[in-house]
């Protein structure tokens, strides 16, 4: 197995530090606001790795932050009136209940900055002891960048190179611009913990390494987030936590690509942010996925007025062969190594989901084709795809409920006289009158159409 390593800007072979177990944390979400597209491509794809590494017989422990304090939800507190650690919880509650409707499992730990403070002030206060960190008269503490030999080893650059065109604030303080805060003296009105510099809140960098300290210790084996953040955010966490330890802090260095809008980088300033929870409103979760994952987790993704829909298309095509199958065979029960084989095959090679996305075709058109023979074996074949591309997030639904959600979000694909006919069934059945109830049904199916009842909804969906 080989991963892409940013450090290092090859592929490698995949040894962790200890035998059979994998450190692993990703940096989350700031949740200053909603989570949109790129923070659900982002859970998702860490996601997939931690679970395909499992699937190599691996013991994998997976955290994630929250940033639960900084500038921006300073600022939102403001505009709110809201107290910034309550404004941060309900955030955090809404992006754990749209991450749940994405189907993103939670990691084997969560880990929040205002949970870590203590933490965060032992290492600070290590780091001024050991010349890497000091304290100005104002109460910040900034990190020494000068100290630390190695500083722009993951980015490639120098430390001129970083500061050209980048705005360094003016702080007589500070010894060098390039120097960054670890500890942020309280501003009046704001959301501040003791320390022994004086009333103040963390910097955005230091959390990660402090957290990582408390919940593995010196080293990780990967280090992920977005490409966006190897600087200055994941540059200086390097700086951090080997000045202080002499080791070093992650083996794997992983960035995945990032969400650009017809062209455009994503952003609130351009107004073309995806809200993730919009999306669901429109897609089915496993469309989503389809769509994102077709593109190799290093590169960016171009999102077009087409890219869901035609994902939404193709998975329906799938699920309609899956359906037929399994209405004809029942569920396949003699797995199909050749197809896992090559799926594994295809994440070996840094988690290509892109190519093994690109297999659905061919196995589905080899499915169809047994499918019109009348060979039983494709009943095997979809159980088996079912299996291995579950670790995608892909088909883990019943076939007829999955048609029907799509029906449900693209009601505008059914007729009017359809639509007509179903609700009129629907009534008879409200009204206990089940013979008419069952005349609609017959003349419904007739015309090529089925209903999928809920408790207290229905969907239609073409056969």
């Amino acid at each position: 197995m080989r991963i892409y390593n940013t450090l290092t800007r090859r592929k490698e072979e995949f040894i962790p530090l200890e035998k059979g177990k994998v450190k692993m944390y990703a940096c989350g979400i700031t949740v200053s606001g909603e989570a949109h597209i790129g923070h659900g491509y982002q859970a998702l794809i860490y996601d997939i790795m931690r679970k395909y590494l499992e699937k190599k017989g691996y013991s994998v422990t997976y955290a994630r932050n929250y940033t639960d304090i900084d500038d921006k939800i300073i600022a939102k507190s403001k505009e709110t009136g809201i107290p910034a650690d309550k404004y941060a919880a309900d955030m955090i509650k809404k992006i754990d209940k749209v991450m749940a409707e994405m189907d993103v499992d939670d990691p084997s730990l969560w880990l929040k900055a205002t949970k870590n403070i203590g933490n965060i002030i032992k290492f600070i206060q290590r780091l001024i002891d050991s010349g890497h960190a000091y304290a100005a008269k104002c109460g910040d503490v900034y990190f020494s960048v000068s100290s630390f030999k190695r500083y722009g080893c993951l980015s490639n650059r120098s430390v001129e190179d970083m500061l050209d065109g980048v705005r360094v604030e003016n702080n007589d303080e500070k010894r060098e611009p390039a120097d960054f805060a670890l500890w942020k003296a309280a501003k009046e009105g704001e959301i501040s913990w003791d320390s022994p510099w004086g009333k103040g809140r963390p910097g955005w960098h230091i959390e990660c390494s402090a957290m990582n300290m408390a919940a593995f210790g010196e080293q990780i084996d990967i280090h992920g987030g977005g490409r966006d953040l190897i600087f200055p955010h994941h540059e200086n966490e390097i700086a951090q936590t080997e000045s202080l330890t002499g080791k070093q802090f992650a083996k794997y260095w992983t960035h995945n690509g990032l969400i650009k809008v017809n062209g455009q980088k994503m952003s609130k300033s351009l107004g073309n942010s995806l809200l993730l929870e919009d999306l669901l409103e429109k897609y089915t979760n496993e469309a989503i996925k389809f769509a994102l994952l077709q593109n190799n987790y290093r590169n960016d993704i171009n999102i077009t007025v087409e890219l869901f829909p035609e994902a939404e298309r193709h998975l329906t095509d799938f699920y309609n062969v899956i359906k037929a199958v399994e209405d004809k065979f029942g569920k396949g029960s003699k797995p199909s190594a050749e197809i896992d084989e090559k799926f594994n095959a295809d994440m070996d090679e840094d988690f290509n989901t892109a190519l093994a996305l690109s297999e659905l075709f061919g196995l589905f058109k080899a499915v169809s084709a047994k499918l019109a023979k009348g060979d039983v074996s494709a009943a095997d074949d979809v159980a088996q795809i079912r299996k291995t591309y579950s670790l995608l997030g892909l088909f883990k639904k019943d076939a007829a409920e999955y048609l029907a959600e799509v029906s449900a979000k693209n009601p505008a694909d059914i007729p009017e006289d359809i639509k007509e006919l179903a609700e009129k069934r629907w009534q008879a059945k409200l009204a206990r009158d089940w013979a008419s109830a069952d005349k609609l049904r017959a003349e419904l199916d007739e015309k090529g159409y089925v209903i999928k009842d809920a408790k207290d909804n229905y969907t239609v969906i073409k056969k």
